[in-house]
């Protein structure tokens, strides 16, 4: 009778170990998977299970280099590893094993399908980290200390989560630490568990990517900002970064106008999680703010946002948990945040935070670059930067003009020294088919100049005609501008001339460069010149030539020839020559001349005082034709274009609104009524943009108005999310009633309840057994002995068959079974996941080593293990608050 109990807790027993062999069996399923965990060099990657007796649920994972030695500096290693079980799974701490000294910065990212399942590979170049899209878990730098997730919280990795392997990437910074040699097995260890969680934890990452730091300027603000339209969540960690000129991030939200500090932090203290705002949630409504504060204090040049040290990033990661019914792993923002919103935001964010000198040298960037010297930042909060506010749109002005002008095709527009609009049209002269022979020469010098007033001053508010001039003077008008003086600089394609004109009424030329109805190429002669840019301090002239040459040339104010050049190129070996550089624009604050290469679709901007090429922005809705451009310096500098209709495609025609530092596309526009059939020019104005078309003989006014975009946030499209309030509402409300507690004691109480007849029965059987000794002492133990043997040859029976299913050899190893902490899950399919590679690649021409495949480069969630447990904070996930709050 004794040796009963026993065997029935080694058959128990047995199950259990075939339990846990049936979680870690598919690590077993491919010879590679083998080879990463018996790595020679004693790195590698293995599973520790719990022991079975203790906690058949919990397990754990290292994640580690198989012993690496990086060659040259910013070098991005890769490795893969299989998620050890074909079920689902939760992620509940995180491990970090890595050094500064060695490692910069370290991220784990869980995906289907790795590029490689070699031992590590290099994947800062195009290779990168996964087949499919990537989700970052996990992001560990600067020495930073480990992070708790709360209680019951967890990251879903497995079976139904789109995660099936994990990749650890590593980046190597300055490789003089490895002058020895010698092998890097750096890593972390991923603490999991099969019991499903009542809360999933997740990543809302708030990320500037279009911030440029200008060099020498005191301060920088990179401001963040988007509306939240999605279920309930709940911060309870947040963790900045930059890189050397960050001084401090910070990160609000924004409730009927009141702002919530969720954390604000200095990035150059340790990367960690630090716990956030306990009293802060977040809802449907909402607005998600923040930013980061830069100084260009110590830079020769521009910085911008990219993957490199000498680059920066604006990053403020929220750690969140929500119910497990409505969980959304991964969202992000990247939406420049509007003045007039941060203009309400609290002066903290603009107050750097004290970091010793000696936490300062300890903390340093180890990459080949120096970091700026100066630890204080002069913060002059008087003063807000201008941005562009994103939350508008160009719409056109369709009662504009209000009364009618008489135009012909229509050239070219300026502004006069007045902000007043000036139009060059043709009057009842067209370019068409027979206007021009083969060598470019006028055909129709017989027609005489135009009779009709050529130049046109109208008031830009409600286009009421002020003067007009230029009578018997044009043949085939082209492109215009103005000088300081208010002179206007013409071109005329008949004329083969760039002339300087009197705006005075008297329609005096002033000068003329080039030979009347001579075309040419040299330095005195044009062919069918096309616009003319003005040098607002020097007086420097630059003139696009044209339609039968491809150059820029400089002249004098005098109009002296100074230089001239052809097409820009950062790639020596292929250089594209100008066809038709048909408008060009002077960037006052750049010293920069950019110009429209129409039939190349693309345009150009160089230094005004050398013609050195400096960038191209060429994009595929350009169709490929660009005709005009105008500039305004407002925040980095905004581009406005037209494109022209293509010969070899449909591509819609309207006008662009293009940040010059990004060469990202803010916007579009195009008329609402009447569509652009040939836009010519453009001209931006305080009143709003105008764009002449030449097609229709009309100039077309465009001015802000509210945007109703289509922003997804956590990729869900915001007009979906307008469509589901009413549901989204109705859900939301029941779960802020269900708190986490009364979902734990849900759980209790079905456990109690499954768990109380078992006891019932053990008690009713030593009752009955101690109740009847003395009415069948003999007959009685045979009875129970055999009623007892007759379940445990089944539960035997059905254990021996699940091991011989299994058919495993697993490595078993126990550790305690607490399922605390946690820290990093995202699925493979995770909604909103980030992939900053593609991203900064295809839209910022940037390098992609180190943001490939990532989701955001060395700034991601981070943690270590090198410390004290006084040094672990340790979070507790209250109960969601009533909606109420």
């Amino acid at each position: 009778m004794m040796g009963t109990p026993v065997v029935c807790v080694v058959v128990l027993a047995f199950i259990c170990h075939c339990h846990s062999l049936e979680l870690l069996n598919p690590l077993y399923g491919s010879k590679w998977s083998q080879e990463n965990v018996f790595n020679p060099s004693g790195c590698g990657s293995r599973i520790k299970q719990q022991q079975v007796f203790t906690n058949p649920y919990n397990f754990s994972l290292d994640v580690r280099m198989p012993g690496v030695t990086p060659t040259a500096s910013d070098t991005y290693l890769c490795m893969a590893y299989p998620v050890p079980t074909s079920r689902d799974a939760y992620i509940v701490d995180f491990t970090p094993h890595a050094s500064m000294d060695t490692v910069h910065h370290m991220l784990l990212f869980g995906c289907r399908t790795p590029v490689s399942k070699s031992s590590y590979w290099d994947c800062g170049s195009v290779k990168g980290t996964c087949e499919d899209d990537a989700s970052i878990m996990y992001a560990w730098g600067r020495n930073a200390p480990p992070t708790k997730l709360p209680k019951d919280v967890g990251f879903k990795v497995g079976r139904n989560s789109g995660i099936s392997y994990f990749v650890l990437q590593i980046h190597y910074g300055d490789v003089t630490a490895f002058r020895d040699r010698h092998r890097d097995c750096s890593g972390l260890t991923l603490r999991m568990t099969t019991k499903p969680q009542p809360f999933i934890a997740g990543i809302y990452l708030l990320m500037s990517v279009d911030t440029v730091i200008p060099p020498g300027k005191r301060v920088t603000n990179a401001d963040v900002a988007c509306d939240y339209t999605s279920y309930p969540i709940y911060p309870f960690a947040f963790r900045t970064h930059t890189h050397h000129l960050g001084k401090v991030v910070s990160g609000y939200r924004i409730r009927d106008g009141k702002w919530s500090l969720i954390g604000r932090q200095s990035p150059l203290l340790p990367q960690a999680f630090y716990p956030a705002n306990k009293d802060v949630s977040v809802r449907d409504g909402d607005i998600l703010a923040a930013r980061c504060v830069f100084t260009g204090e110590g830079r020769t040049s521009k910085t911008y946002i990219g993957g490199t040290s000498d680059d920066e990033m604006c990053n403020f990661y929220i750690m969140y948990y929500m119910d497990s019914k409505h969980a959304t792993p991964y969202m992000n923002c990247m939406e420049t945040g509007s003045q007039e919103l941060f203009e309400n935001i609290p002066a903290e964010a603009n107050i750097p935070i004290a970091v010793s000198p000696s936490h300062m040298n300890s903390m340093m960037h180890m990459g080949p670059s120096t970091a700026h010297k100066d630890d204080r930042l002069l913060v002059d909060t008087s003063k807000a930067e201008q941005v562009l506010d994103q939350d508008y749109h160009l719409e056109q002005v369709s009662a504009w003009p209000q009364s009618s002008l008489q135009l012909g095709q229509v050239s070219g527009l300026a502004l006069d020294s007045d902000s007043n609009l000036v139009i060059f049209h043709r009057g009842d002269h067209h370019w068409g088919a027979d206007s021009f022979n083969s060598q470019a020469k006028y055909l129709q010098r017989s027609l005489g100049p135009i009779q009709q007033s050529t130049i046109l001053v109208v008031d830009p508010a409600k286009g009421n005609l002020l003067k007009a001039s230029g009578r018997n003077m044009f043949y085939m008008p082209h492109g215009i501008t103005t000088d300081k003086d208010n002179n206007y600089w013409v071109t005329d394609v008949a004329l083969h001339q760039v002339l300087k004109v009197s705006s005075d009424g008297r329609d005096t030329t002033l000068l003329a460069l080039g030979e009347a109805f001579t075309p040419g190429s040299d330095s005195s002669h044009f062919c069918q010149p096309t616009d003319v840019a003005v040098d607002t301090e020097t007086g420097n002239i630059f003139v696009s030539d044209g339609y039968c040459n491809a150059r820029i040339l400089k002249f004098s104010a005098d109009g002296n020839y100074v230089t001239q050049w052809g097409a820009g190129t950062s790639d020596r070996r292929r250089r594209i020559p100008f066809r038709v550089p048909h408008s060009l624009v002077f960037l006052p604050d750049k010293k920069e001349v950019c110009v429209a290469d129409r039939e190349n679709g693309r345009i150009q901007c160089f230094i005004a005082e050398t013609g050195e090429f400096v960038k191209e922005i060429k994009k595929e809705e350009f169709g490929g034709e660009v005709f005009a451009i105008t500039y305004s310096p407002a925040g980095d500098g905004l581009i406005f274009a037209v494109n022209g209709e293509s010969l070899y495609g449909s591509t819609p025609l309207r006008g662009f609104v293009i940040n010059y530092s990004t060469k990202e596309i803010l916007d579009t526009f195009s008329p609402n009524k009447k569509e652009f059939k040939m836009p010519h020019d453009i001209v931006e104005t305080s009143d709003g943009v105008f764009v002449g078309d030449a097609g229709s003989n009309t100039v077309f006014k465009f001015t802000t108005g509210k945007l109703h975009r289509s922003v997804k946030k956590a990729g869900i499209e915001v007009q979906e999310l307008e469509e589901m309030e009413a549901l989204i509402q109705t859900k939301t409300k029941p779960d802020h009633n269900m708190s986490k507690t009364s979902a734990i004691h849900e759980k209790q109480t079905v456990a109690q309840q499954q768990a109380k007849p078992q006891v019932e029965t053990h008690e009713e059987e030593k009752k009955k057994s101690t109740a009847k000794p003395n009415r069948a002492d003999g007959v009685l133990p045979a009875v129970i002995t055999t009623l007892l043997l007759v379940p445990l040859v089944v539960v035997i029976s059905v254990g021996v068959f699940i091991c011989w299913r299994k058919n495993n050899r697993c490595d078993v190893k126990t550790e305690p079974s607490s399922v605390g902490g946690i820290l990093g899950k995202i699925r493979g399919k995770a909604v909103g996941s980030l992939n900053l590679g593609n991203f900064f690649a295809s839209h910022k021409g940037y390098s992609r080593q180190g943001f490939d495949q990532l989701s955001t480069e060395g700034s991601d969630q981070e943690r270590n293990d090198d410390s004290s447990d006084s040094e672990n904070e340790e979070y507790s996930a209250l109960p969601p608050p009533q909606t109420s709050s």
